[in-house]
Order: structure tokens, then sequence, then C-alpha cells
């Protein structure tokens, strides 16, 4: 099985400091400390400032995370990106396809409607196992690539901004207007010649 790759987007000069919120759910404790230490090492890295909350599961992981962003907008302290952090195993019920999907869902819709940056750490597996690998610091280091996922589209929302800003503004488009037609009194000359014609044909025929 191929290596998964994380490439870095350009971003050149693009900062990624700001305020980072993290939501995760703590359903495998062991699970979520994994998930939680490779996203924040990500963060500590880049100098970012960062918020926990802790929930039961991962379904509490979306509204929670809406919760958290109008707090943050309305105290005037507006978070620039998310991580959401959790883990669900399959067990022996059908509740597995509602947890994953809903809560895979539920983030979804946040970062499309607010445009913000999301990167979704929750672990969808079929056994514990699995989970082990994919969280670990030393593995597959799931909770990092969520965070790195976050921060490359907060990179990416800002260079978009900056490019708006600095791009001279587009100047209006002034549309011609047709020449208006202005008759003189020599446009009617034609008629009157004409009507002098048909007089003189009548007169001759009266004559004749």
């Amino acid at each position: 099985m191929a290596a998964p790759r994380f490439a870095r987007a350009t971003t050149d000069g693009v900062p990624t400091k700001g305020r980072v919120l993290i939501v995760e759910a703590r359903f495998y404790d062991d699970i979520a400390d994994q998930l939680l230490a490779g996203a924040i090492a990500v963060l500590d890295a880049e100098g970012t400032d960062r918020d926990v909350l802790t929930v039961p599961g991962a379904l509490e992981i979306p509204p929670m995370v809406s919760i958290a962003l109008d707090a943050a907008e309305t105290a005037g302290a507006p978070y620039d990106a998310v991580i959401a952090l959790g883990c669900v195993i399959r067990g022996e019920t059908g509740h597995y396809d509602i947890v994953a999907g809903e809560s895979a869902r539920g983030l979804m819709d946040i970062a499309i409607d607010r445009r913000m940056p999301l990167g979704n750490g929750i672990l969808t597996v079929e056994t514990d196992a699995q989970a082990q690998a994919r969280a670990a610091v030393d593995g597959m280091n799931k909770g990092a690539g969520a965070a790195e996922a976050a921060l490359a589209v907060l990179r990416l929302k800002r260079r978009l901004r900056a490019a708006l800003v600095l791009r001279p503004p587009m100047l209006p488009v002034v549309r011609s207007q047709p020449p208006t037609l202005v008759h003189s009194v020599n446009d009617k000359a034609p008629q009157r010649r004409q009507q002098k014609c048909r007089q003189v044909l009548l007169r001759r025929r009266h004559r004749a």
C-alpha cells in the first residue's frame, strides 16, 4: 500500500498564527491522547494559539464546534480554524454507520457554511488495532494530519484574501450610448419635392 503523501500548499509568506479550536471526543481515552498530542505538536511548531474542548463522543463534536464558534464571535475573538478529533470503531450494530456518517456530514456543513478551515481527525475504523495504528504519534499520526489539513486551508484562505486586497480595483465599464439622430430642416426636402411632383402631374391631367 502506498504511503500517504502530505503535500504542503504553496503559501510563501502567509502566516498561520491565529486561534485554532480543537474539539475532541474521549470515548476512547488512549486513542484520544495520541490524536491530541499529534495535533498539538503541529500547532506548537507553527506558534498557533489553541483552545481544547472535550465532548463524550463523535456525534457531539459538530454541535460543540458550532456553539464554540458562535461564542467566540460574540466575544470578539473568532477562531481561524477548527480541528475535530475522535474515533469510531465498528461494533455489532448499525450505530457505527450513523455516528461515522453524521459526524462527518455535520463537520462538512460547518466548514462550507462558515467558510471555516477544518481538519477532520475523526477515525472511522473496523478494529481497535486499526485505531491505535492511525492515532499513534509514531505511527500514522492522524491527529497531526488533521492539524496540517486545517492549517493548509487557512494559509490558502489568507493568501486568497490578501491577493484580492492587493489587486487594483476594476474600473466600472462605461457603455457608450448610440448617437442620437438630430433631424434637420433639410430632412423634409425629399418629401416636399415629391409633393410638388404630384401637384404638377395632377395639373397636367386636369388640363388634358
